[in-house]
């Protein structure tokens, strides 16, 4: 069964979506419940947050080395290798008592949750050119639903049978993923003669020759880096000044996960030619979404959950807009475009997560609204200056 002979239908997008959502489910599930993991295992308040970014510095490692093996080696069976690795990681997370063991087991739960990036390749690699985006979006759709859904889910799961179960729940999911991809997801083998150490070298080549590239790979990692510091610091707050649950901050996520509706809006857009002006608004309003916050503090919960939504939003318009972008540079190089793509991307999430504590416990939430702020204006700024120069020629 070769990919090439497979077209894109609506059940094998809201397949790949699923698979999508479930898999990058895997490097969330920690984020809101960092406050019930940390004293079990021994790390203090201000390193709580190591668990949620080394599983992305995890992830953004397998980016880079993982998935640019998806333009040289079979996609399924690539696939199927790695979720199994997130097998046996997820269940290390369920059962490890040691700080540094548990850490280390997340930067391999990030490594291993990486077959999600070969995965959307493969659909872009399938779908036609005049329907690229909306099926990208499509699938980036239930990725994205995959990200914010994980957070709400984590949550009454720790809450009703402890964290530990979340892990092994996570496990069994992974387990059923891999039938999935080895029953129903075609084959696809590159016709890419190179070696691994040449795919590697061309990373450098690629970044080097496509400056759409490095642009929306810059961007996307400030977007990222604002939507990381957000949800790692919101649930502190929630529960410390606001006397939330771990179900109620359930709740709260639940609400964020409207955000996931900017990806197939976004690849429509994308098609129709608009990623300039909908990547100015996405940044723009990424930028004000924390101004909500000084709102009066009886409604301060209420103006946490518009800055979610918001933000939620943007970063998720931003994204596909991205991909739809750089997936059209080159068709053969997909797989390492997307790799260069979303390891920046998640560099830029693991060094807002891995912030998120230090500044929440130094500055209170005035100054998350500070950092969380400058991030999104930073990659506007950048924008600007681009498009200024004229250098935005299909971005």
């Amino acid at each position: 069964m070769n990919a090439t002979t497979h077209a894109m239908t609506r059940g094998m997008v809201l397949l790949f979506a699923f698979c999508c959502g479930a898999i990058v489910a895997n490097i969330y599930y920690a984020q809101p419940i960092i406050g019930l993991i940390a004293p079990d295992i021994g790390l203090s308040d201000t390193m709580a947050s190591f668990i949620v970014s080394l599983t992305q510095i995890g992830y953004a490692l397998g980016l880079f080395f993982l998935v640019p093996l998806g333009d040289l080696l079979e996609n399924r069976r690539l696939m199927i290798i790695t979720t199994v690795v997130a097998i046996a990681s997820l269940l290390g997370a369920a059962f490890t008592r040691q700080p540094n063991v548990f850490l280390l087991i997340s930067l391999l739960v990030g490594f291993s949750s990486v077959s999600v990036q070969i995965l959307i390749p493969l659909a872009a690699h399938l779908a036609p050119e005049e329907s690229r985006g909306r099926v990208v979006g499509g699938i980036m759709g239930g990725l994205l639903l995959g990200i914010l859904l994980a957070r709400p889910v984590s949550s009454v799961v720790a809450d009703h049978f402890g964290w530990r179960a979340m892990f092994m729940i996570a496990a069994a999911l992974m387990a059923a993923i891999s039938v999935v991809l080895a029953l129903t997801v075609p084959k696809r083998q590159p016709d890419h003669s190179a070696s691994y150490g040449q795919l590697l070298g061309s990373l450098w080549t690629l970044l080097r020759q496509q400056p759409v590239l490095r642009q929306r790979a810059f961007y996307q990692g400030c977007m990222f880096a604002t939507f990381s510091l957000f949800w790692t610091a919101v649930p502190l707050e929630l529960a410390r000044n606001h006397g939330l649950s771990q179900s109620e901050i359930a709740i709260f996520a639940l609400v964020g996960a409207i955000g996931a509706i900017a990806a197939p809006i976004s690849g429509r857009l994308a098609d129709a030619g608009h990623t300039r002006i909908a990547s100015l608004l996405a940044m723009l309003f990424a930028s004000l979404s924390f101004l909500p916050a000084f709102i009066h503090p009886a409604y301060s919960v209420i103006g946490l959950a518009v800055t979610g939504v918001v933000l939620d939003f943007c970063v998720q318009m931003n994204m596909v807009l991205g991909q739809r972008a750089v997936y059209s540079l080159d068709a053969k190089s997909r797989g390492r475009l997307n790799a260069l793509y979303m390891t920046s991307i998640f560099i830029g999430g693991a060094f807002g997560s891995s912030v998120a504590s230090a500044v929440y416990e130094h500055g209170g939430w005035l100054w998350i609204v500070i950092v969380g702020s400058a991030f999104p204006l930073l990659a506007l700024l950048r924008f600007l200056s681009a498009s200024q120069r004229g250098a935005l020629a299909t971005a």
